[in-house]
């Protein structure tokens, strides 16, 4: 098992992007923790301080008690910590069991990290909890790294647009949709559709074509 979760903290070290870290931990989290469900959820800066209670695009985290925990402790948990199995179901009738744990930078909460067990599985326990938090602690320190490296989409003009913005505006470029965006940067749709909105905005621009051909003149994107 501790071998196992040495594999995965070295996945994590030799990624290079933010975008490779759930192909990179397909296998080897599903095996570790037993689970049928994961995923890697990062959150929207802008909408951390736009609402009380940040969206958290994971299985059954919306709104519930846990997410409200892991957003307001930054510590991880799982459902058997905060609710009773009768409570828990009021909440969630989809997954018997989930667990979710954060991804912080800069002393804020940029994603979290989540696990969903099927009805007829056995519930998460303090290893696995253990496990979680240890994960969360190099994801964390990995996407500070990523994140401390100059951004290769911005240019020597100052650009309006937030570096998720910036990739958004790339994939857009791409001619990729709404779902394929929100698929590859594991964000909700309506954050994607949200974001265009504040981005059109801010370059005072109102078709995705016109805001290609805007970043393309002036900023650094590519094709």
């Amino acid at each position: 098992m501790t071998k196992t979760l040495h594999a995965i903290f070295e996945a994590i070290a030799n990624v290079e992007t933010e975008q490779e870290l759930q192909q990179a931990l397909m296998d080897s989290l599903c095996d570790h923790f037993g689970v049928q469900h994961w995923g890697i959820s990062f959150l929207d800066n802008e909408l951390l301080t736009s609402v009380e209670i940040p969206e958290i695009p994971a299985v059954c985290l919306e709104a519930n008690p846990i997410g409200r925990y892991v957003v307001e402790r930054h510590a991880p948990t799982h459902e058997q910590l905060i609710l009773s199995p009768e409570d828990w179901k009021n909440f969630c009738t989809r997954h018997e069991h989930v667990m979710t744990g954060p991804i912080v930078c800069d002393g804020r909460l940029v994603g979290t990290l989540n696990f969903a067990r099927d009805p007829g599985n056995p519930p998460f326990n303090a290893n696995d909890l253990a496990d979680l938090s240890a994960l969360c602690i190099h994801l964390s320190a990995k996407i500070a790294t990523l994140r401390a490296k100059p951004k290769t989409l911005q240019s020597a003009v100052s650009c309006p647009l937030t570096a998720r913005e910036l990739e958004i505006a790339e994939l857009v470029a791409q001619g990729l949709t709404n779902g394929e965006i929100a698929v590859k940067l594991w964000i909700t749709q309506n954050t994607v559709k949200q974001a265009l909105k504040r981005m059109f905005k801010k370059l005072e621009v109102s078709a995705r074509a016109e805001m290609v051909a805007k970043l393309q003149d002036k900023f650094v994107i590519r094709n």
